[in-house]
């Protein structure tokens, strides 16, 4: 570490550190929207992302389902770390990430702690009423919950298989644990 006299050169030393490591978010829960379109953020996700909350959030529509996606700031800067990466005068490229960053809003949380959905995102998630949030390891996901139930208890997905193929050949020699 060299000393540069400067008062915030420690701040900017710790805010550096921080921005490399990962979330991981543990929890699901359910709340209400609002007739705006707000919804509280559990007190257990506020306490998970205590040091991201000043950061704000980016609020995406999801890939492969029916819900969005809530990227604290730094996640979501990885992520686009990744995306520049990609050369845009391939066309597969250059469509990958206009409809990957189609609709993404920045987002923080109210004076009460409260998360606005814009209107266009609840329409495509069909956010209603009953809401629930999932993490979804580094991301909560944000879902209308008969959409969420339905996709978790869909009958055309057997599970077990499904993690035998995503993770049985996955070997990871630092703990044992596969």
């Amino acid at each position: 570490m060299v000393k540069s006299g400067k008062k915030w050169s420690y701040f900017v030393i710790f805010e550096n550190c921080r921005a490399n490591t990962m979330t991981n978010l543990i929890g699901t829960f359910e709340c209400k929207a609002d007739a705006k379109g707000r919804l509280m953020l559990s007190a257990a996700y506020k306490k998970q992302l205590a040091a991201e909350l000043q950061d704000g959030f980016v609020l995406k529509r999801s890939v492969f389902q029916p819900c969005l996606e809530l990227y604290p700031m730094s996640e979501w800067n990885k992520m686009m770390k990744k995306v520049n990466k990609l050369n845009r005068f391939v066309k597969k490229n250059n469509d990958f990430i206009r409809l990957f960053t189609a609709g993404v809003k920045v987002v923080d949380l109210d004076a009460s702690g409260r998360l606005l959905i814009p209107k266009d995102l609840q329409q495509f998630a069909a956010i209603k009423k009953e809401v629930v949030l999932s993490s979804a390891i580094n991301i909560i996901e944000i879902w209308d919950k008969a959409s969420y139930e339905k996709a978790v208890n869909d009958a055309t997905v057997d599970f077990a298989e499904l993690a035998e193929e995503v993770m049985g050949n996955a070997q990871d020699s630092e703990d044992g644990i596969s």
